[in-house]
């Protein structure tokens, strides 16, 4: 019985959609039954019969309202909201509604969409706590294509997702295959999804091969965050075209900085060089500064293939053992990069600055430049150090300047964050041998001021600048000040260690807590607070309306210097052209559309980056099964609690029902877990003594059980 039901309840569904759409497309139309029927093409009685029970099953959920007898029309009444979707891991979700509260989406409800997509959604419940809703369609699609295990059977296939958030499997036809065998990995891209079938459809698009492996996991991490790893062909073609040499009649409409002494100070592995300094000394004493930016504008024009690839990734991202770009290599490496002894088109900042860090003048340009030298930051570290080297004056010079740029950014109120990151030293087979923690010395913090500088000096000069009457549309950098339920928690988190700050005024919070960490610095708990505070403050995104950046203690900030790998930098190299030249603003409402998703694609490549660094510290441990380590408690939950190994830096996990000695459980109030009998306490900082129980590359996770 069931089995004969099955056709007309697919039937019934897919009718539910189309007549979903009608009103959609005409929301102030009134339209009876018989007129329904017309617009879908439904003549037969039975067919008839069904979109009358559809309809009045749609005025029931309040999709519909009655205008008359047999009469029908839009529920305008009804919240109508767009957004993207999230999806949980239990195939629940939520719609993402900017500047309200999100909409939970309760499984069943989901219409085929899939996680990351933009939605309409209608509201179906106003609870207390929260809204709920049902989606009505799915508007665009974030990714069409997902990595995973392939479960072949006789006739045909499945992709089953290595993201348990995408919510469903993949049926793929056994023509579909390309050859690939069951348990392979493989990338798929899904074709279709008929409004009768349960699963999308999808082909086969790369077989990854075994499971395993580095360049199967980075792929796969990639793919499940919606980051393209490869380029379309269009957009390589484009790249191929744009050639090495310069064009002097372009070079003459520049500024010729190619006679002045100017370097680069990166990293040793870089390729893609986005900035250069160059020196000199001017006839009344003060020093012209030249930050160099690369002209990626010159090369990608606004609507060209390359232009709207950058935009769909928005940001180059950084993975343990590779970096997928925004741009192709043609540009990246080779005729965007600054790269020395070559003669380069870029945009600059160029101020006339004295050696107590006072700024006279400055000027904005297209510029032409010849670096002469280029440093690694170890190079320049050295220098700064007392060893002779290449441009010592200038580099001497430029690192007093900085210091007390820096010096009086924290005297302002910024936030005095000392970088650390994770490095990992990989063999030829590409396996982590050794982790090491890099830390930012003088040369990081030379470049770091002067990028900061010509950031601040931009978003202020388009800021006050106007076009007639009207404001100049642009990008913001912002970071609005901290939440204050987030300052409590970290307050709560120190009192762990003994300390206390002051959190009652929020112009204030950031100079204690510099204050807190500045007399720690030689501490071990330091890494950890400081990894705390970071996680206290608010996340910096891109707006058109500036609220300042709180943690720099700058009123205008944008970015401008490093438009190779960051999408809003290209962005306001364009708007900052146009207003010092044209006038004429190519960006208008569109612009907050651009905001939002390159913030939302810096938050993947972010978790990707994130994920790929678990990933590597999984491999790291592998051979340490069984080993106990010294640990620091990095976070508590309902589920369990975090713990930082001291002497690896990696993180794991130990189960909440796997903490011996008594029953616990999570006290919200205290942020801690407590032991039912015992009363015992494990929080925020508290050290502890733990064994690596397990490793999962997989789920890029360690569990940890607690030695007493």
């Amino acid at each position: 019985m069931s089995k004969r039901k099955a056709p007309k309840a697919k039937l019934k569904k897919s009718l539910q959609h189309t007549i979903r759409r009608v009103f959609i497309e005409n929301p102030a139309s009134n339209l009876s039954h018989k007129q329904v029927c017309s617009l879908i093409d439904v003549r037969e009685n039975a067919l008839r019969k069904l979109v009358y029970s559809v309809l009045e099953d749609l005025k029931k959920s309040n999709f519909l309202r009655s205008s008359g007898h047999g009469i029908y029309q839009l529920n305008a009444e009804e919240n109508f909201i767009e957004g993207p979707l999230q999806l949980t891991a239990r195939g629940a979700g939520f719609v993402i509604v900017d500047g309200g509260d999100d909409i939970f989406i309760p499984p069943g409800k989901l219409n085929q969409s899939l996680d990351g997509d933009r939605v309409r959604v209608q509201i179906t419940k106003q609870g207390k706590s929260r809204k709920e809703g049902v989606i009505l369609d799915v508007l665009e699609r974030e990714r069409t294509q997902f990595v995973g295990t392939l479960d072949i059977g006789k006739n045909f296939a499945f992709l089953i997702p290595d993201n348990t958030r995408v919510g469903t499997d993949i049926f793929i036809p056994k023509e579909k295959l390309k050859k690939a065998k069951n348990g392979d990995k493989a990338l798929v891209r899904i074709t279709k999804w008929p409004k009768t079938a349960d699963n999308p459809y999808g082909e086969v698009v790369e077989v990854l091969g075994s499971k395993g492996g580095n360049n199967v996991e980075m792929i796969s991490i990639l793919v499940n965050q919606g980051l393209d790893f490869q380029f379309p062909n269009d957009v390589l073609t484009q790249a191929e075209g744009v050639g090495m040499e310069l064009d002097e009649r372009e070079i003459k409409k520049r500024r010729d900085f190619r006679g002045v002494t100017t370097f680069t100070i990166d990293p040793l592995d870089a390729k893609d060089f986005d900035d250069a300094i160059s020196f000199q000394r001017l006839e009344n004493g003060n020093i012209e500064v030249g930050i160099h930016i690369a002209d990626v504008s010159h090369y990608v024009t606004p609507g060209s293939p390359m232009d709207v690839e950058a935009l769909k990734r928005s940001n180059s991202v950084y993975l343990v053992d590779r970096v997928i770009p925004m741009l192709p290599e043609q540009l990246s490496n080779l005729a965007c990069s600054l790269r020395p002894n070559e003669d380069k088109y870029s945009f600059s900042t160029v101020i006339e600055i004295d050696e107590n860090g006072k700024v006279y003048n400055q000027w904005f340009g297209k510029t032409a430049i010849h670096s002469d030298r280029r440093f690694t930051y170890e190079e320049a570290q050295e220098i700064i150090e007392g060893k002779d080297g290449d441009f010592q004056n200038e580099i001497l010079i430029l690192d007093k300047i900085a210091k007390i740029l820096r010096k009086n950014r924290l005297k302002s109120g910024a936030m005095n964050i000392e970088s650390e990151e994770i490095r990992f030293k990989l063999n030829e087979n590409g396996h982590p041998v050794d982790l090491v923690v890099k830390r930012s010395k003088d040369a990081h913090k030379l470049i770091e001021e002067f990028m900061l500088l010509a950031n601040r000096l931009v978003a202020t000069f388009v800021s006050k600048e106007k076009n007639g009457t009207n404001t100049i549309p642009f990008v913001y950098r912002c970071h609005d000040k901290p939440d204050e339920a987030k300052i409590d928690l970290f307050s709560l988190f120190i009192k762990k260690f003994g300390y206390e700050i002051d959190t009652t005024d929020p112009k204030q919070i950031s100079k204690n807590i510099n204050a807190l960490l500045n007399d720690i610095r030689l501490k071990n708990e330091y890494s950890l607070i400081q990894t705390m505070a970071i996680r206290s403050m608010a996340k910096a995104t891109y707006e058109t309306t500036n609220v300042g950046h709180y943690g720099l203690s700058f009123d205008y900030y944008s970015h401008f210097t490093s438009p190779i790998r960051r999408y809003a930098d290209l962005v306001v190299h364009r708007v900052l052209q146009e207003t010092l030249t044209t006038k004429k603003f190519r960006y208008g409402n569109d612009l907050n559309d651009i905001c939002k998703r390159i913030s939302r694609m810096e938050r993947k490549a972010v978790e990707a980056e994130r994920e790929s660094t678990k990933y590597f510290q999984t491999l790291f441990v592998m051979d340490k099964i069984g080993e106990e380590f010294e640990g620091t408690i990095s976070g508590v939950a309902d589920f369990g609690m975090f713990v930082k190994m001291n002497e690896n830096q990696c993180e794991g996990m130990i189960p909440i029902n796997a903490i011996p000695g008594d029953r616990f459980r999570f006290d919200q109030e205290k942020f801690a877990i407590i032991g039912a009998k015992s009363g015992k306490e494990y929080g925020f900082g508290d050290s502890v003594r733990v064994r690596i129980y397990e490793v999962s590359t997989r789920k890029r996770q360690i569990d940890l059980e607690l030695v007493i």
